[in-house]
């Protein structure tokens, strides 16, 4: 099995129709003789016949293998292309990335965006990148991960990273973070929501603000449905509802009938993802007592806690450690495949200048 270094060069197969078409249209003139007496006969344009002999055929077989042979060639073999690259976060600081590469003296070099999971990535397509080029990224700290171990970069690497926020920072970032929360319910329990959230947003030291809405939009991502015996919209969606258990019959919710049961904080909460949004019901919705509604806040808080992120890496050059890149696995070399092409490309010589006898 040949792995494909550059799959996309098989996009180039239809260019075996080029010989096929060269072939059709290969024509032969008829040969013809003058007579004595042709001057009383009604003059005529010479006429061409088309003539497919072996030779042709096996002629256009070979070239249409050259083609073949070429083409998965290309596919196999590696062309180193690219040099000198910065490699940029989006994210960065505009300022601070342009100082860095200044510093780095890659202000010449190309730009790229870092993708995900940069250091797998680069190791994966490190091959078409010249012998000499270096690299550059520039980057937040939190975007590159420490790696366990020290890549093997076949290429000299600097790595520099923007230092991460401190915590007030961090802090300041996060009292403008708004959350969006369309409320639908009844007038008697309107203002115990409004109270919830208020809430909500005092127990989190201000770091979110709740902004509530009759409506969801595009930047809602809580649905608050307290009215029984109605049916919200068919195209409302956001990544959470809130249904307090008495507005969540089976006419306006049937997915809640097959809803899973966690009790956290002594409060019992069921649940289960929809094509409009993740469900939740309970009969803690909405508290009735501030003692109801600090536990809730916990427990939400406990549901909605977002994982601890990697270990920075910190701003470091690697430098080259490897002569030579590493074979691809399971990969064929393309050798055969040049000696193969060399031997088509002889044969269709020789058959071209057999043809002409």
């Amino acid at each position: 099995m040949i792995l494909s270094s550059y799959p996309f060069w098989w996009l180039a197969l239809p260019v075996l129709l080029l010989p096929i078409w060269w072939h059709r249209q290969k024509r032969q003139r008829i040969k013809a003789e003058l007579l004595a007496t042709a001057r009383f006969l009604p003059s005529a344009p010479p006429e061409q016949l088309r003539v497919w002999q072996w030779r042709d055929k096996l002629l256009l077989l070979v070239r249409c293998l050259m083609l073949v042979a070429l083409i998965a060639w290309l596919a196999a073999t590696i062309f180193p292309w690219r040099g000198d690259t910065v490699l940029i976060d989006p994210g960065a600081d505009k300022a601070w990335a342009e100082q860095q590469i200044a510093a780095a003296g890659f202000s010449a070099s190309s730009l790229m965006d870092l993708p995900p999971d940069a250091m797998p990535w680069l190791l994966q397509n490190e091959r078409d990148w010249r012998p000499s080029a270096k690299l550059l990224i520039v980057a937040r700290a939190e975007q590159i991960p420490m790696p366990a171990r020290m890549p093997q970069l076949n290429h000299q690497l600097e790595l520099r990273t923007q230092p991460l926020r401190s915590a007030a920072s961090n802090a300041a970032a996060a009292t403008r973070a708004e959350y969006h929360v369309a409320m639908v319910t009844e007038q008697t329990r309107a203002a115990a929501w409004q109270s919830l959230f208020t809430a909500f947003g005092s127990a989190g030291e201000n770091v979110r603000h709740y902004t509530l809405t009759s409506e969801p939009d595009a930047k809602t991502a809580l649905i608050v449905w307290d009215k029984p015996n109605s049916t919200p919209p068919a195209d409302w969606h956001a990544q959470h509802w809130w249904i307090p258990a008495s507005a969540s019959q089976p006419s306006a919710f049937p997915e809640l009938a097959n809803a899973a049961a966690l009790t956290i904080n002594g409060i019992t909460l069921k649940y289960i993802d929809t094509p409009r949004g993740r469900l939740w019901t309970s009969d803690a919705f909405p508290p009735r007592d501030a003692d109801t509604a600090r536990t809730l806040y916990e427990t939400w808080q406990l549901l909605a806690a977002a994982p601890a992120p990697a270990y920075a890496t910190p701003s470091q050059a690697f430098p080259a450690a490897r002569s030579a890149l590493p074979a691809i696995s399971n990969a064929t070399p393309a050798a055969w495949l040049a000696f193969a092409l060399l031997a088509l490309f002889m044969i269709e010589r020789i058959l071209t200048h057999a043809r002409r006898f």
